[in-house]
């Protein structure tokens, strides 16, 4: 049986190391089973809510060519977290008649993809709470809730031994820059204003 093997990370709080170790211990359990590993597919630092990941896509395109047999993750969630993609998933793959395989649930049946599914999106819903959260009590304090504008530039310190973020400073070329097109222009500023109407 020719197996291929997926592995995936989905922050960059999370490091490559993780993939390695998911190849590993897949590979482990093919090798107990017997089966030959013909391809390795990988997505770092992508999020399971979306199946546009290169990895992901190179592997149902050549599973669908039937180049191997099975596919195999550490979990389904590697895979994916969103409800739809998995069963869609589970459903072209068993029409190309490719088995999936994880280490954590062993052979997907349609019980998996119903409850699995069910359960990561259930995860992702509680995720997206709360980064909402923490994004809003980062922005009460002051900090920036994310991304990066033009005009400055992400402050990193230690306090209390952990990294800061969300706190961002003043570049100031960059500021000035902004000023030119947010300054009223000096005939603006001698124009008289005309009373609102209320």
């Amino acid at each position: 049986m020719k197996v291929a093997i997926y592995a995936r990370y989905s922050s960059e709080n999370q490091r490559d190391a993780s993939i390695a170790d998911q190849f590993r211990v897949c590979r482990e359990f093919a090798q107990r089973q017997g089966w030959q590993v013909a391809a390795e597919y990988s997505d770092h630092a992508i999020s399971g809510a979306t199946i546009m990941r290169p990895g992901f896509q190179a592997m149902m395109r050549e599973a669908l060519q039937k180049k191997f047999d099975i596919v195999m993750a550490e979990a389904l969630d590697r895979f994916s977290r969103d409800q739809e993609d998995t069963a869609g998933l589970f459903k072209r793959l068993t029409f190309a008649g490719v088995n999936i395989v994880t280490l954590a649930e062993g052979d997907i049946t349609h019980l998996h993809i119903g409850l699995k599914g069910t359960m990561n999106a259930l995860f992702l819903k509680e995720l997206a709470e709360k980064t909402r959260r923490g994004l809003r009590g980062r922005v009460e304090a002051g900090r920036s809730g994310g991304g990066i504008s033009f005009g400055y530039r992400i402050v990193r310190r230690f306090e209390n031994g952990v990294v800061t973020t969300g706190e961002r400073e003043i570049v100031p070329g960059e500021a000035a820059i902004c000023l030119l097109y947010t300054s009223p222009s000096p005939r603006d500023r001698t124009r008289p204003r005309m009373p609102s109407s209320a």
